[in-house]
């Protein structure tokens, strides 16, 4: 008997490494939770070109924008988990909505298998051409002398840049009016059009909307400059001391993901992010690459869940 157990228990793990050996033999689906042009999109797709490549299978972008990122972080969660769905989590679906929105039915501490961290980098906060406003100093002069009148686009409630403008306002002691739509994209537009005066965007998004001319960038969210951008001073050198916004992301799956597939993902998507041709993508758009295991994405999720949570309650931000 127990030698019968022990040849069942050989042959499973020969089909276990045949399995992997084929993994992956057909296309991945890479859910990205906001609208194609944004910052994630952008990231994503640069990730999904090297992926297909080092993999073998087509990675196909597959966006799912709305709901605060919470609709294509949910997506991913309730996926099979046979590490054919991919997913783009960063810090808002991640971090910062599970304190801000009123219901998010995911949990991404138990829900979420982490592969990977990607990227980290800053925000810009930039304003409309047609505003006279060349500095955060001129910003903050100009917020208080118009109360309530000035407009900040973002890509949506709970996301990153809601939540730098909702830091920024009380750091600064302004009235400014939060106005989020469904993406990066349609923020941005609205603001070149002049819908909206502000808006705090990654600087992935908006690189190139910056170096056209079509908006002034007068600041960056983090404590350090973008190399990117370096000309571009912090907000927190520019007149408003302490104040630091940085955004990440990476690559998740559901929970249940084998660990022969995870470790095979996480390698996949670690030398993506060293390949020359992501990295000089990443740097025209300051953007920084980044390299990790599983658990040290995971211990970043934790960490900065426990900081966003005391962040939101400081701030009473909280979106019905």
């Amino acid at each position: 008997m127990k030698r019968y157990l022990r040849l069942l228990f050989c042959a499973g793990l020969v089909i276990a490494a045949n399995a992997l050996a084929q993994y992956p033999d057909r296309p991945l689906r890479y859910i990205v939770p906001q609208a194609p042009g944004s910052a994630s999109d952008t990231s994503a797709r640069i990730i999904a070109f090297e992926l297909t490549r080092i993999l073998g299978q087509q990675v196909v972008v597959d966006n799912r924008p709305g709901g605060g990122l919470v609709i294509g972080i949910d997506m991913v969660v309730r996926a099979s988990p046979d590490g054919y769905t991919i997913g783009y989590g960063n810090i808002g679906g991640l971090a910062i909505n599970r304190s801000i929105l009123p219901k998010v039915p995911y949990d991404s501490l138990k829900d979420v298998q982490p592969i990977a961290q990607t990227n980290t980098g800053n925000q810009l906060l930039a304003v409309t051409n047609a505003l006279p406003v060349k500095s955060v100093r001129e910003l903050i002069n100009y917020a208080k002398a118009n109360p309530g009148k000035l407009l900040n686009g973002s890509s949506g409630n709970g996301t990153p840049g809601h939540l730098a403008g909702e830091l920024f306002k009380q750091m600064a002691n302004v009235s400014i009016v939060h106005v989020p739509y469904k993406g990066g994209a349609q923020a941005m537009t609205e603001m070149m059009t002049g819908q909206v005066q502000l808006i705090f965007e990654s600087t992935s998004s908006i690189a190139a909307h910056q170096r056209a001319g079509r908006l002034r960038g007068i600041a960056v969210t983090g404590l350090k400059r973008t190399p990117g951008f370096p000309d571009i001073p912090t907000i927190a050198e520019s007149g408003v001391p302490g104040y630091d916004v940085t955004v990440w992301a990476g690559v998740i799956t559901p929970v249940g993901v084998s660990k022969a597939v995870v470790a095979k993902l996480n390698e996949a998507v670690n030398q993506a992010m060293v390949s020359p041709g992501l990295m000089e993508k990443y740097a025209a758009n300051g953007v920084e690459p980044v390299r990790s295991t599983p658990e040290e994405f995971g211990a970043l999720i934790r960490r900065e869940v426990e900081k966003y949570a005391a962040l939101a309650k400081t701030l009473k931000t909280k979106v019905e």
